[in-house]
């Protein structure tokens, strides 16, 4: 088995996004910060598994700098997200340069619905698509775009496997879907257990090794539990842990040889 990162461009959020302020007005001083972080990578990843290939987030679609394909009257896309998405950095011709075709994928697992992970489905209409039923309660519909979900562009085929985490996603239970809310309601994350590492790829659980709440979480007690449970489990495993938009998640990986 083995562990491929495609990297789908990259993203400047606000500061106070990746590390969210103290206090009650967390969320408001997110979407007022005038501090960007550095351009930060739109992780996706491929597992190579012997019952078929997985993909985990299909990152970024270039179409999100076109002008209107997302919400400008929505106030995170018009004050807190620059993308950088040219249409070879989709996860469609990445998968072509690595000898494979989305055709060949089984299963696409979303850790959430945000248009980060969720942009590059239009790639896979023949695949097994896998979220979870609170993250697909809250994203869609009305209520999902006001979260900050663009579901109208969504695939008109998507019809997702709803699961209720924890589950395997593999027969042999090598693959397993892990509950891990708090960036949204029904996030989860994947952990890959091989013969000599346990990887946990995270999604946004949390921005980087520091498992810091974000700028987002709606619940930050949700958020707090996930993270303390998350940073426990890495220490007690050993877990290799990569976050999507953390720029050593790549090297991490690779130094599993």
């Amino acid at each position: 088995m083995r562990i491929h990162p495609i990297q789908t461009g990259t993203v400047h959020i606000h500061e106070r996004q990746r590390v969210g302020a103290p206090g009650r007005l967390r969320r408001v001083k997110m979407l007022t910060d005038d501090e960007w972080t550095e351009p930060l990578p739109i992780l996706a990843w491929l597992i190579e598994h012997p019952e078929g290939l997985i993909v985990v987030d299909t990152g970024e679609t270039a179409r999100a700098l076109e002008p209107g394909y997302l919400p400008r009257w929505h106030p995170y896309f018009r004050r807190c997200v620059r993308f950088d998405v040219a249409p070879d950095d989709e996860i469609g011709p990445q998968l072509r340069r690595l000898g494979l075709s989305p055709q060949d994928v089984r299963w696409v697992v979303l850790t959430h619905l945000h248009t980060d992970h969720a942009g590059g489905l239009g790639h896979f209409p023949d695949s097994q698509v896998v979220t979870t039923h609170k993250e697909w309660a809250y994203a869609t519909g009305r209520a999902g775009r006001r979260h900050g979900y663009p579901n109208t562009r969504w695939p008109d085929w998507l019809k997702p496997t709803l699961v209720s985490a924890p589950d395997s996603l593999t027969a042999a239970g090598d693959v397993r879907l892990e509950p891990t809310p708090g960036h949204t309601p029904g996030h989860m994350s994947v952990t890959v257990e091989t013969d000599n590492a346990f990887v946990i790829i995270a999604g946004d659980a949390s921005h980087d090794e520091r498992f810091a709440l974000d700028g987002i979480a709606p619940d930050p007690r949700v958020a707090r539990a996930t993270l303390a449970r998350l940073r426990a489990l890495v220490t007690k495993r050993s877990a290799t842990y990569l976050p999507t938009h953390d720029s050593g998640s790549v090297a991490r990986l690779q130094a599993l040889g």
